[in-house]
């Protein structure tokens, strides 16, 4: 049963995910024309399609999967229909978890300044690495969702239906396996993304802040555009990471069932972590020109077809 506080969250979720569907939109309408004009897809806007789609996905499944909590809760509580939708959550979430890091890796490779051969080896290789960047995160997604085949429920229920002695002890071992290796590969593909994001994202915010000092030591001054210019990209990556990890805290909750359903604390959990996706694509909209712009073109052509049936019907 679906209490009037959870009713409330799902609710706010589902209003978060259309937002974010929303802004991934406009930023999937404003990167076509950047691929079309430029004739080749650079690899920011291949990411960030990438990102942008995977988020689309996840919000339109997510919106989908608590509307039918809210309508449909019998037959949403169906054994076979909660696995399913567990595998297609985990996937479509750690797709956007990596994709997410692949972004902030992309940010540090292209902007900060250090001299490591290594790092120098990555920024002339970048272009040619992201779509394997990409298909990889893919394979590790669909590979990590396997496991959730598995159903909780039978190993709950095979652990309380009476079996011969012989096979007992035998049974519990191999579900117990199991459900380690579960999640040992759960942890495996939620964690690699995060480490990479975060430690990225790091040397970045201390790459602009060191190129920052710099330029004050030389007099540049704190006005200086491009000063500022610094200042604004170290508080964009800062709530991009911010948002990160508190996405990947709700998501890690969720998936392991720390709380029960639609208690307390897995309906606020549930807007949180809904949140995440749409101010990550705010934060990207916000930090990008060519992103801004969008809504005000979108907003222009929307009134010139209005104006242009206006002028089409009887007077």
């Amino acid at each position: 049963m679906v209490t009037p506080f959870a009713l409330l969250c799902l609710s706010i979720a589902i209003i978060e995910s259309m937002a974010g569907i929303l802004g991934a939109g406009i930023i999937l309408s404003a990167s076509p024309w950047s691929c079309i004009r430029g004739k080749t897809r650079s690899p920011y806007d291949t990411i960030v399609i990438s990102l942008s789609s995977s988020v689309t996905i996840l919000q339109t499944w997510i919106t989908l999967d608590f509307l039918m909590n809210i309508f449909y809760e019998p037959f949403f509580y169906r054994k076979d229909l909660l696995k399913m939708t567990r595998i297609i959550f985990t996937f479509l979430n750690y797709s956007s978890l990596w994709f997410g890091a692949w972004l902030s890796v992309f940010y540090c490779i292209k902007v900060a300044t250090f001299t490591q051969s290594f790092f120098i080896w990555l920024k002339q290789r970048i272009a040619r690495l992201v779509p394997w960047m990409l298909l990889t995160s893919w394979l590790c997604s669909f590979i990590t969702a396997i496991p959730f085949i598995w159903d909780d429920y039978a190993l709950q229920r095979n652990f309380t239906t009476p079996q011969p002695m012989t096979n007992t002890s035998a049974m519990r071992t191999t579900k117990k396996d199991s459900l380690a290796l579960l999640i040992l590969l759960c942890n495996v593909g939620i964690g690699m993304p995060f480490i990479l994001s975060v430690v990225s994202s790091v040397l970045l915010i201390r790459s602009l802040w060191i190129h920052r000092r710099r330029m004050q030591n030389n007099a540049s001054g704190f006005r200086d555009p491009s000063s500022k210019a610094h200042i604004s990209a170290i508080k964009s990556v800062c709530s991009l990471l911010i948002i990160y990890i508190i996405y990947f805290i709700c998501v890690l909750i969720i998936l392991f069932k720390i709380f029960p359903a639609l208690s307390i604390g897995d309906s606020i959990c549930i807007v949180v972590m809904a949140a995440c996706p749409t101010g990550h694509t705010l934060v990207l909209i916000w930090s990008n020109p060519k992103f801004r712009e969008q809504p005000a073109r979108i907003w222009h052509h929307i009134n010139s077809c209005l104006k242009a049936l206006c002028s089409l019907s009887p007077s």
